[in-house]
């Protein structure tokens, strides 16, 4: 079979499977809700962080210019890692130029094929990548299941151990037990990595903080700022033993270039907001508790609302009916969803004015109601 051939087989079966994907390219100011991206807080077009943007751009250039252990690293990033470990309780950051980065330096570089890493079943896609790249052994642990997680550990045979969570899982929106996991870590010798993609800023410093896991040298914590943080770019924060590790040996983050001045300050800028605006994270969590109820779904513990969908098609056919009405909702259609059900992905934002909000909850209800049963 040639190349052609192959690739015409692959996209016949993605269409009779009815999962497609394509790119849709929006203007800057389309007229829609927006409720389908990832800016929980509405933070990418806040006037402060837009202008630390814009300013950071002029004075530092459209680009940092080189890797960070080059010439890339400037003083932006110093003070956005000292910001974030600040804000977070952490005692260091490291900022790298996606979240995805941030999760195949923390594992590539601490694991390796004489360690063993015990994964939840719904971790994200780059904590996959991330295991497959460090070659350690892999057991798959039941969701959110902490004696499944202690069997595993028992089993080490004195190796390297890691478990890798999420604090809060971006398409069931449920949180992890992190403290049980973080006990269950420390009496095996274990590292604990928690993505906190989900969990900063909506609820506030994170889910690693509020449970009181902060600072503990045996939990590190990953995170994105394209999110609530509304730039780009990501970080992992932990001790400085294991932030110097990773700048010495993490190849996603040596070989990259450093983080774009613009969203570096826009981040900055973003967590200066979020700290004099801290109630935004409450805002967050009554539109989701109140939206969930609208719809006869359970409120998620983060910012993502998922409503379950008979077939991908259908839900195909009740997010362009959302559209239709002005309301820009996501779509999760497997393999991205790890019980292989199709849903609607709802994104609760913060900075959707209160009359969009009220017309995009009724346009919702009824897009819902059609569709679900």
């Amino acid at each position: 079979m040639t190349w052609s051939e192959w690739l015409a087989e692959q996209a016949t079966q993605r269409d009779g499977a009815g999962l497609r994907r394509t790119l849709r390219p929006r203007a800057a100011a389309d007229g829609v809700i927006d409720l389908a991206g990832n800016d929980y807080l509405g933070l990418s077009r806040d006037s402060l962080v837009t202008a630390a943007a814009a300013d950071a751009a002029m004075m530092w250039g459209a680009g940092s210019g080189a890797s960070r252990l080059v010439t890339g690293t400037l003083l932006l990033h110093t003070h956005l890692e000292e910001a974030l470990a600040d804000y977070t309780g952490q005692p260091a950051a490291l900022v790298m130029s996606t979240g995805y980065h941030a999760n195949l330096s923390v594992v590539s570089a601490l694991v390796d094929r004489n360690s063993l890493v015990v994964s939840d079943a719904h971790i994200h896609a780059s904590l996959i990548d991330a295991i497959r790249l460090s070659r350690a052994d892999l057991v798959v642990v039941p969701h959110n299941d902490v004696e499944a997680v202690r069997t595993a550990l028992a089993s080490a045979a004195g190796r390297r151990t890691m478990v890798l969570a999420e604090s809060i899982y971006s398409v069931l929106g449920d949180a992890a037990p992190l403290v049980e996991l973080a006990a269950a870590c420390e009496e095996h010798g274990a590292l604990l990595v928690v993505d906190e993609a989900h969990g900063l800023g909506v609820h506030g410093p994170g889910m690693v903080r509020l449970a009181g896991l902060n600072g503990l040298p045996h939990v590190v914590v990953t995170a994105t700022l394209s999110k609530a943080l509304g730039s780009q770019g990501g970080a992992v924060l932990g001790s400085p033993e294991i932030i110097e590790h990773l700048v010495n040996r993490a190849r996603p983050f040596i070989f990259d270039t450093a983080l774009a001045p613009a969203s570096a300050a826009a981040a900055l800028a973003a967590l200066g907001v979020l700290r004099e605006r801290s109630e935004l994270p409450g805002l967050v969590r009554s539109r989701v508790v109140d939206l969930a109820a609208a719809l006869g779904v359970e409120p998620p513990a983060g910012a993502v609302l998922s409503v379950p969908m008979p077939s991908p098609r259908i839900a195909l056919a009740a997010q362009a009916a959302a559209a239709a009405q002005g309301v820009r909702v996501g779509c999760f259609r497997p393999p991205s969803v790890p019980d292989g059900i199709s849903r609607l992905r709802i994104t609760v934002n913060a900075g959707v004015a209160g009359e969009d909000w009220a017309r995009a909850t009724e346009v919702l209800v009824a897009v819902v109601k059609e569709h679900a049963s």
